[in-house]
């Protein structure tokens, strides 16, 4: 077409020549500059669509009233954004940084998101458009960056980490390919004791790559009996310290014994505990079995009959039990453990000498205390409470 008839059309032609005029290849950037600012939505939509088009209009689109000009402006800059470091002239890559940027801060975030998608992958993007849409408001926009670009620093991600994330930003950042132990440290804390982020724990113990030191793994197992989910990944995680594979044989469902009892990297002393720790569990199971199959189970009377009661959910035995061995009661042992509160059925285990991870079960199996609110164990093993205050607590109930 001559320059002309061209520069006529673009001013006075119809809509459909205007909009065969912007999707054209062959247009001069000069006539596609003009188009830019065209009253029509659907010319404009054809001039953001045209890869031909002259940055400079790229970058009047990317403030474009309609969204979906802009949309459409994304996807083709995306599409040219591993280009970036090719372009051999300095205009054309700041002007295409320039839309970038514009688009990275767009009001619409389906236009954020298909920047974020772009650029999640580049290890020359824009630094400062990654940590722009590394921190996002918007999960789907940030989630790609945090979870992929290798942009980000182990500093950068634990910056963002320490300013309280928006929901689901952990969980990308735990997804990464590589998870040093600091990072996971972070994780972990900020993590562990919010239900909502149980995921992200879960989601950390099945990245391979991730390095967790056998002090953050601690705190994880402290939580490890109360959500079962963790525990899967925690018996098929690689280079397992001992001690931690010993703390699992203690409390992981029976469908995974075999798991842990197979794990290649076991030495004979922790292999010797894991048998004999699965030997008990199988045979309080057992004993359990049997004292449910009688007529009139009695209370439970040792370590082992109880635990099989907890774990079977025999409320009246067990309450029976808390009850003569706590010098209680039966309607405060009632009362206690429908109260629905972790700190008394704490203090009630306690005072009826169960261990305290019997009475982390016991607030999960028997009081139906959901996970994210019972008390567990201090150190692994120890009660949480102090005795005084263990003690107050039982004086609530009995006066």
């Amino acid at each position: 077409m001559e320059y002309e008839e061209a520069k006529r059309l673009a001013a006075a032609g119809s809509d459909a020549q205007r909009r065969a005029l912007a999707a054209s290849k062959d247009a001069r950037p000069e006539i596609l500059y003009f188009l830019a600012e065209d009253k029509s939505a659907d010319v404009r939509r054809a001039i953001a669509g045209n890869e031909k088009t002259p940055r400079q209009a790229d970058l009047l689109l990317a403030r474009d009233s309609d969204l979906s000009v802009r949309e459409l402006l994304a996807q083709k800059i995306a599409h040219l954004a591993p280009q970036l470091s090719q372009e051999t002239r300095a205009q054309i890559r700041d002007l295409t940084i320039e839309v970038l940027e514009t688009l990275a801060r767009d009001e619409a975030m389906k236009v954020r998101r298909i920047v974020a998608e772009a650029l999640k992958d580049l290890t020359d993007a824009p630094p400062h458009i990654i940590q722009e849409l590394a921190r996002d408001l918007e999960i789907k926009v940030a989630g790609p960056v945090l979870q992929f670009s290798p942009i980000l620093t182990d500093d950068d991600l634990l910056e963002i980490i320490s300013s309280g994330p928006i929901r689901g930003a952990l969980t990308a950042i735990a997804k990464r390919r590589r998870v040093g132990d600091r990072l996971a440290d972070a994780i972990v804390s900020a993590a562990v004791e919010v239900p909502e982020e149980t995921g992200t724990i879960t989601d950390l113990l099945n990245n391979r790559s991730a390095q967790i030191r056998e002090e953050t793994l601690d705190l994880i197992l402290e939580k490890a009996p109360a959500i079962e989910e963790w525990q899967e990944p925690l018996v098929k995680r690689p280079l397992l310290p001992m001690n931690a594979v010993k703390r699992l044989a203690e409390f992981v469902s029976t469908s995974l014994f075999d798991l842990l009892t197979s794990r290649p990297d076991l030495d004979k002393s922790t292999a010797k505990a894991v048998a004999k720790a699965v030997k008990k569990r199988l045979a309080a199971e057992a004993k359990q079995k049997a004292t449910a199959d009688s007529p009139a189970a009695p209370p439970p009377g040792d370590e082992e009959a109880m635990n099989a009661a907890i774990a079977g959910g025999k409320r009246e035995q067990v309450m029976e039990a808390l009850g003569r061995d706590a010098k209680l009661d039966g309607v405060i042992v009632k009362k206690i453990m429908t109260s629905m509160s972790a700190k008394a059925v704490t203090a009630l285990a306690w005072k009826a000498k169960l261990s305290m991870r019997q009475a982390l079960q016991l607030q999960l199996k028997i009081a139906g205390i959901p996970p994210h609110q019972v008390l567990n164990p201090r150190g692994g093993t120890d009660y949480p409470l102090t005795d005084r205050e263990m003690e107050w607590q039982l004086e609530l109930f009995t006066g």
